[in-house]
């Protein structure tokens, strides 16, 4: 792999969630944004669910989804991506950690990428304990093996479902 774009195309599975200014659309709006990626194509998304957010700030209930991909783009310039068009949907560059957000984009798994680095850890650390982040996994590749981890079936059956709704298809 040289420069920014891989040779070949790379199945690569992104988190989205959104608790601010009509989650469902943005989500949307994400999934949207996603396809016109350069060099990334949106292969499938999963239903949509409902979550209880994380951490100790009062905040509305989380939308969240996670869309596969196929993409040419190597991880840090996919993730830039993914940063950009947070950016772009109106995403605040400051905010607070835990806090409730109008998109959150997450590279959860790039390939058979394992790599942990200044702002990128492949696969992503979160993945193993939030089941808003397993259910829809499962829901689009069930038999995927994350790298480290193990099969995503395997990892859902690790978590509860506690707190989270499974709303239907985008």
């Amino acid at each position: 792999m040289s420069g920014r774009i891989a040779a070949i195309w790379q199945p690569a599975y992104i988190g989205l969630g959104s608790n601010l200014e009509e989650p469902r659309a943005q989500i949307l709006r994400a999934c949207h944004g996603l396809d016109a990626l350069a060099s990334t194509r949106v292969v499938r998304v999963s239903p949509l669910y409902r979550s209880k957010p994380l951490g100790p700030v009062p905040q509305p209930d989380f939308i969240n989804a996670v869309a596969g991909v196929l993409t040419q783009l190597d991880p840090r310039t996919l993730l830039d991506g993914l940063q950009a068009l947070e950016s772009a949907l109106g995403r605040p560059a400051v905010r607070e950690r835990w806090g409730p957000r109008i998109i959150d984009l997450d590279l959860l798994v790039h390939g058979r990428e394992r790599r942990e680095e200044p702002g990128l850890t492949l696969p992503h650390r979160g993945i193993v304990e939030r089941n808003f982040v397993l259910y829809p996994l499962a829901d689009l590749a069930p038999d995927l093996d994350v790298p480290g981890l193990g099969r995503v079936a395997e990892l859902r059956g690790r978590v509860t479902s506690e707190g989270l709704e499974r709303l239907g298809e985008p």
